[in-house]
């Protein structure tokens, strides 16, 4: 009598053993993937990071509809860091930037009294008089939406200390190293060609640093027609003519919406500026 063969399984074992290999190849390599360091791929190098790319900055912008303005801001290597770098006022001048463009300052929480932040004069702006080397020195304001300009813009023509332009390329297309940078925005007190209120700031510096802290005021006071306590100081080292950064407080009166204390570092990537009189050269 002939045997009965029996049918082998090896095959489909094998293609089954082969399907869960495959599978946990798949979950090593997702959990090495989720574990990996989301700098790695980042240059530290100071100077050297990349410009915020045109995505990056529409996300920026699109925070400006948050419930309140933060030191979380965009930053020139397209960074929003959530660890954010805390110093106080009186060590700004010790500072050196080092890949983070925007740190916040007494933890972001603005020093104000309680007379600055007084009603009781109304609407009002100061800017004090340039210093022993023609430099700008600090900006002041209630603002208001009355306060808001209603005419266009003329050109500018100031020449601020440190004024050393040159073309550079950002992001592919050509613009300026330097702006004319506003300490207290024109969008916010109409003060355009006033020399106690511009600086020679770097593009970056200019927009989208600045430009988002003052977008996010200007959005608030015409919505709420609310008050903005704003502070914008300068930081220079010596006798140096261009400012390594900038000190921004801002304060809504009413309410909480807008609170911020923040540093900008005067800083273009790529780019290494002599603050002493305003010339560069690429990195």
């Amino acid at each position: 009598m002939a045997k009965k063969r029996t049918r082998r399984r090896s095959r489909p074992r094998r293609k089954q053993l082969s399907l869960t290999s495959a599978i946990a190849i798949l979950i090593i390599g997702a959990l090495v993937w989720l574990a990996r360091d989301p700098n790695s791929n980042q240059q530290s190098t100071a100077g050297s990071s990349s410009v915020t790319t045109t995505q990056q900055q529409a996300t920026d912008r699109s925070a400006l509809t948050s419930s309140a303005v933060s030191a979380q801001a965009p930053t020139t290597n397209g960074q929003t860091k959530a660890q954010q770098t805390t110093v106080q006022a009186d060590q700004l001048t010790q500072q050196t930037y080092q890949d983070r463009q925007i740190i916040a300052v007494n933890q972001n929480k603005p020093t104000f009294s309680s007379a600055d932040l007084s009603l009781s004069r109304g609407t009002w702006q100061d800017y004090h008089a340039l210093d022993q080397y023609n430099r700008v020195v600090q900006a002041n304001a209630l603002m208001q939406r009355s306060s808001m300009p209603t005419a266009k813009r003329e050109r500018l023509y100031v020449q601020p200390t440190g004024w050393h332009n040159r073309k550079i390329t950002i992001n592919g297309k050509q613009d300026y190293l330097y702006n004319r940078c506003h300490l207290i925005g024109y969008q916010l007190t109409g003060q355009n060609n006033n020399p106690k209120n511009l600086m020679t700031g770097t593009r970056s510096l200019n927009d989208p640093a600045m430009t988002y802290y003052e977008n996010a005021m200007a959005s608030y006071l015409k919505t709420t027609n609310h008050h903005v306590r704003y502070q914008v100081t300068p930081i220079f080292v010596g006798s140096e003519l261009v400012a390594r950064g900038i000190h921004m407080m801002g304060q809504s009166v009413e309410d909480n919406q807008i609170s911020f204390n923040i540093y900008i570092f005067n800083v273009q990537a790529n780019y290494q500026i002599n603050y002493q009189d305003g010339t560069s050269k690429a990195a």
